[in-house]
């Protein structure tokens, strides 16, 4: 017997998850072999093919917004969690402290330097190998090499200026003019070349650098130094949120409106306010509106009505359930497998590339467990 064929209206109804005013519904994948008798919904890489859509909303060099069409919630929450943790990125690992008389420990001052985010030439970025510190246990450890490390050097000292008793007699209280590096920021760090790395760091605008060059890392006064060297390798964000490429990386479900009975007047302009701006607008009702037998809009020709607008811009708050105007006149609801997805980056990587990064290590583990698998069937 032939598949059952199923509508369109029919299909996308199946994937609207239920959005009440004190619950969700339909909030399970019913497209799998075997829930709906004479129908078939076996994967076919094809259809998939067919189907999926990637639309971008944005796409700015930090931030990234994009929807992925077509896609099980396991697949898309997996590149959510490979984003956070497991593309690796460099930041400062070590710390050797020659000296440090500013009021900021030492461990304190280590960890702020810890959480800068670097940049560098993408392709240099790629190219450095990750960093194994040999230990007692596994001798095996790469160690210290041009290929694996990054060296900066920290060395500033809080000097007077030259003109000091001149501003003091002024009246001068702004510790920036009165002393030379006053406040220590994150510009202050040097890269130092070593190797190989000029091939690919050489140059103010492709070598080793502070995202942001002005985050303040520590104030001194005259008399005060830190002398520091730095070194930077490349780790994942499952180990210290320091290696996470992004500052966050979320999606969320389109949101559908369905206005199911007729919104008019002054209820519509309250209805139109339950919701973001843009989201609902208001229409006068035609003429051929109101003449249409069963349309809800007989004998309201241009009273104001309300219609859906713009679904993406709602935040699916679910004030409008509340009010019992609108009760039985709306369904709220949210696409399954329409993912929208947000991704900002730190710095070191352009947003959209770390989202390409994500398929490649998701393709890397599935090529890798095909591969497992294919050698425990081979015993």
């Amino acid at each position: 017997m032939a598949p059952a064929r199923v509508s369109q209206t029919e299909s996308d109804n199946r994937k609207i998850v239920g959005v009440n005013a004190e619950t969700v519904t339909n909030v399970t994948s019913t497209n799998f072999p075997g829930h709906y008798p004479g129908e078939d919904h076996e994967w076919d890489l094809e259809e998939f093919r067919n189907t999926f859509t990637v639309e971008f909303h944005k796409n700015q060099i930090f931030d990234a917004s994009f929807s992925l069409i077509g896609i099980d919630a396991s697949i898309a929450n997996a590149f959510r969690r490979i984003l956070l943790a497991e593309i690796p990125t460099l930041a400062i690992e070590f710390v050797f402290v020659h000296n440090n008389t500013s009021i900021v420990q030492d461990e304190v001052l280590s960890h702020r330097l810890g959480l800068i985010p670097l940049t560098g030439n993408q392709e240099g970025l790629r190219w450095l190998q990750q960093y194994k510190k040999p230990i007692d246990e596994d001798r095996d450890g790469n160690g210290v090499q041009d290929v694996n490390t990054i060296v900066l050097k920290l060395k500033v000292e809080c000097t007077k200026a030259d003109n000091y008793d001149e501003l003091i007699k002024k009246g001068e209280d702004d510790p920036t003019l009165l002393y030379n590096h006053a406040h220590v920021y994150a510009k202050d760090l040097n890269f130092i070349v070593s190797g190989r790395q000029d091939t690919f760091f050489s140059g103010e605008a492709d070598g080793i650098r502070p995202v942001h060059p002005d985050i303040l890392l520590a104030k001194m006064r005259p008399g005060q130094c830190i002398d520091m060297e730095l070194h930077c390798i490349k780790g994942i964000g499952a180990d210290h949120a320091k290696f996470s490429p992004v500052a966050t990386a979320s999606y969320r479900l389109l949101p559908t409106i369905s206005i199911t009975k007729p919104i008019l007047g002054n209820d519509a302009k309250k209805f139109a306010r339950c919701f973001p701006k843009g989201v609902i607008g208001l229409e006068e009702v035609s003429r051929d509106d109101a003449k249409r037998r069963g349309s809800g809009y007989e004998g309201y020709e241009g009273e104001k009505k309300a219609v859906v607008r713009n679904t993406f811009k709602d935040t699916v708050s679910r004030e409008c359930l509340r009010h019992p105007e609108f009760e039985g006149k709306v369904k709220l609801g949210r696409v399954r497998d329409h993912f929208i997805f947000m991704v900002e980056s730190t710095g070191q990587y352009h947003s959209d590339d770390l989202f390409l990064e994500s398929v490649s290590i998701l393709k890397e583990k599935c090529t890798s467990l095909k591969r497992d698998w294919a050698n425990y069937l081979a015993r």
